[in-house]
């Protein structure tokens, strides 16, 4: 028998797609970065190790590729740019080796100083070196971190599952990136009725490795390739977070027949029976239809 009244999750708008980026270390080449993202209306996350800005006035010997920012630098460039700011370790280590307690020095002072320089309240976080240990996430949720970004890709679109162990789709190095952006781009999961599951394209890196490897023409190509859609949701590692977890704070009937949102978002959805297509409408705050 087919379960009916079935409803998915869908994005502000109605749309079925997410697209986010998150990048670290904040370096020098994220000046270029951000303005390609700005240019093209992408969004994302920068990871931040608030101990490690360089000296303000830092000169760096020709063909250094690795400059950090220095605090002034920063502050020009992601304060109020409509990107968000998140924890990277105060100093870059690998927390994993850290006691419980060295460990959430690194977090939780990172994060100190990243909201009073930066301003809001930081929830985010990449994993330094992109390693981590059960502890380690335990150590997150004591320091009020909700997710936390790993260097695992998993090559799909599917909805995080663990936040604080949160897979990317893939780095921009991934010899499949333009390959998978043509599937997220040119498919949808609404051609596919049964399991109309939203998607979500995260793509990681850092800025320095354009540089390095001479390909700033990759992420110019996916920019402009990925920008503009209809059907794509353009939001920060937070802003998606978000919006997922209020979706999950919804309430329904026991017979499935109404649905309450007790949250402050307007959430979107896709209703339907299995096999046939959706109707896509919304839930305001407080509302229960």
């Amino acid at each position: 028998m087919e379960k009916k009244g079935t409803i998915w999750l869908r994005f502000p708008g109605g749309k079925p797609k997410a697209l986010t980026l998150s990048y670290d270390d904040g370096v020098e080449q994220d000046v270029r970065l951000m303005a390609l993202m700005k240019k093209h209306g992408l969004k994302g996350t920068f990871n931040l190790n608030s101990g490690l800005f360089a000296p303000e006035g830092t000169v760096y010997p020709a063909g250094t590729i690795h400059r950090r920012m220095s605090l002034s630098q920063a502050l020009d460039l992601y304060k109020d740019s409509g990107m968000e700011v998140a924890v990277h370790g105060l100093t870059h280590p690998f927390l994993e080796q850290l006691t419980p307690a060295e460990c959430t020095r690194e977090v939780i002072a990172d994060r100190e100083n990243l909201e009073r320089e930066f301003g809001g309240i930081v929830r985010g976080m990449a994993y330094p070196y992109g390693t981590f240990s059960d502890t380690v996430v335990e150590c997150l949720k004591a320091c009020g971190i909700v997710y936390s970004r790993t260097v695992i890709s998993s090559d799909s679109f599917a909805l995080p599952t663990d936040w604080l162990r949160l897979e990317a789709t893939c780095h921009h190095d991934d010899p499949r990136l333009m390959e998978l952006a043509a599937r997220f781009v040119e498919e949808t999961p609404d051609k596919t009725p049964w399991n109309r599951k939203p998607w979500m394209f995260y793509l990681w890196g850092h800025s320095y490795e354009f540089e390095a490897n001479g390909n700033w023409d990759l992420i110019e190509k996916f920019a402009e390739y990925t920008a503009g859609k209809d059907d794509i949701w353009y939001a920060t590692n937070l802003e998606i977070y978000d919006y997922i977890e209020a979706w999950h704070r919804l309430v329904v009937s026991a017979d499935g027949t109404r649905i309450y949102n007790p949250t402050a978002y307007t959430l979107w959805y896709s209703a339907g029976w299995s096999g046939t297509a959706g109707q896509c409408g919304c839930i305001r705050p407080g509302e229960e239809i």
